[in-house]
């Protein structure tokens, strides 16, 4: 049976694009990577599965989330890819990185602008670590936004498992103040085989995020060291596809995009 995690997977996140983003945006030699608030930690398990001389580190508060990401590991790439059962803004930053990855809005668990600085800035300093000491990696962490971001309501999907069952997957505002600018998401999972439901996961995540603006999200990066930002629109980049920062004017309706700092 799918758990909650099994259909994540499979409805909200595709590992194959984000990496292939990442090395796009990155546009160098990334070879290590940090995932920060991680989940199962889908992206790190796809960065070291497509190349022998890369690794990852990944990091999530959650136990439960950390143990089903130790369970999906390929013994191949298991001694390139840490697991780490922590808070990802409490980790010293004497670990290098390539690239930091911040994904599926997990950027909004941080709710205060001073801890977001922080936060950036301990990444700078990793990064500053990375390309075998050279530096100039980068801190990625996508975002959404547009006409429709502090509105109460939801969208339903239908996607396909590897085997015969359907999942419908619901995306759902349940709360959002933009004047605070927290927001309350959640996302529910239904499982069907012909037509049957065999499966429900009612708010199988819930989500209590800052939903932080690319505008807010660009001046910390800069506040906190980086030497430039960029935005990248199309997150869904297909492999040797390259990545084209967006222009002004070019977001209109509803968005999601992945706002990337970069160190030098």
């Amino acid at each position: 049976m799918l758990d909650r995690f099994d259909c994540y997977e499979l409805c909200v996140q595709s590992a194959r694009h984000v990496v292939a983003l990442l090395r796009g945006v990155h546009a160098n030699e990334p070879l290590i990577l940090r995932e920060d608030f991680c989940g199962t930690a889908a992206v790190s398990r796809r960065w070291c599965e497509e190349r022998q001389d890369t690794r990852a580190v990944a990091v999530d508060l959650d136990a439960d989330t950390i143990a089903k990401a130790r369970s999906l590991i390929d013994p191949a790439v298991a001694p390139r890819l840490q697991l780490l059962h922590a808070d990802a803004l409490t980790q010293p930053a004497t670990d290098p990185a390539d690239a930091v990855f911040v994904g599926n809005f997990s950027i909004g668990y941080i709710h205060s602008r001073p801890a977001l600085l922080d936060y950036f800035r301990a990444s700078r300093d990793r990064l500053s670590r990375g390309q075998n000491g050279f530096g100039g990696g980068i801190l990625a962490c996508d975002t959404y936004g547009g006409a429709g971001a502090f509105q109460i309501g939801g969208i339903e999907r239908k996607h396909p498992s590897h085997a015969r069952e359907l999942i419908r997957y619901t995306w759902l505002h349940e709360q959002a103040d933009p004047i605070t600018a927290m927001v309350t998401n959640s996302i529910s999972f239904r499982i069907e085989i012909d037509g049957e439901v065999i499966h429900e996961l009612p708010r199988a995540f819930v989500y209590r995020w800052r939903l932080w603006s690319i505008a807010e999200l660009r001046d910390a990066m800069l506040e906190a060291g980086f030497a430039s930002v960029d935005v990248f629109k199309d997150v869904n980049l297909a492999p040797g596809e390259t990545p084209v920062p967006v222009g002004a004017g070019e977001l209109a309706g509803d968005w999601i995009v992945l706002v990337v700092g970069r160190v030098n």
